[in-house]
């Protein structure tokens, strides 16, 4: 019954220019760091019990500025989808190559020149998230909620998988820079709680310690969609 807030990296340089950076050691750009800081505004005050990151730069520089004086935990998991020869090039440029219509309609089938494939990419993201919310779970209480910063795709592939989608249809799912995506697991389903979310107070994501009057029970829906 943990959340997970997926952050996704501030703005980078790459971003900016349409490179896509991979690997690349970019760095957030000025409209990164202010989204970063403000993520850390949003974050203020919420009991958060881990805090976990990609190994890449600009993941880790989000945090830096969301969460000054949190040292998180590298998880390899969570880094990038190796795109390998495709890394440092413009998308309008790769727009052109064959194997971009492939990644837009069958991303499932997807394996970069010399990188790693889409669906090795997804599996062991969400391998990574399920085993660190596991762990949070059982070191905090159900009531826990973790911080996860990570890559826009690897992102889209954790929220298909929480959704019950195939990945050919993960294209259909938007994360914005600097954005929170909210997860609840619980042992019936996943709960979408925030997609892409860039405004607004995640207060009201912290679990209550007591369940209300006439809850539901864990895992379940509410019928009608709940309050």
């Amino acid at each position: 019954m943990t959340i997970v807030l997926l952050l996704r990296h501030g703005r980078t340089t790459a971003n900016a220019d349409g490179v896509l950076a991979g690997d690349l050691p970019v760095e957030l750009d000025e409209r990164g760091r202010q989204q970063a800081e403000a993520v850390g505004r949003r974050l203020a005050g919420l009991p958060l019990a881990a805090v976990v990151t990609s190994p890449l730069k600009r993941c880790r520089q989000t945090l830096e500025l969301a969460l000054p004086g949190v040292a998180p935990v590298v998880e390899a998991g969570l880094t990038e989808c190796g795109y390998g020869a495709w890394v440092g090039r413009k998308l309008s440029e790769l727009a052109k190559d064959p194997l971009w219509a492939t990644v837009q309609q069958h991303p499932a089938a997807v394996t970069f020149p010399g990188g790693e494939s889409m669906a090795a990419m997804a599996t062991r993201a969400v391998a990574a998230v399920r085993s660190w919310d596991a762990r949070v779970e059982a070191e905090h209480g159900a009531e826990a909620v973790w911080v996860a910063s990570s890559h826009g795709d690897v992102i889209k592939a954790i929220v298909a998988d929480a959704l019950g989608l195939h990945l050919d249809l993960f294209q259909r799912i938007s994360v914005d820079p600097g954005s929170i995506t909210a997860i609840r697991y619980t042992p019936s389903r996943p709960f979408v709680l925030r997609l892409s979310d860039t405004g607004g107070d995640l207060q009201g994501l912290v679990p209550a310690k007591r369940p209300a009057a006439g809850e539901v029970p864990a895992g379940d829906a509410s019928v009608g969609g709940g309050a």
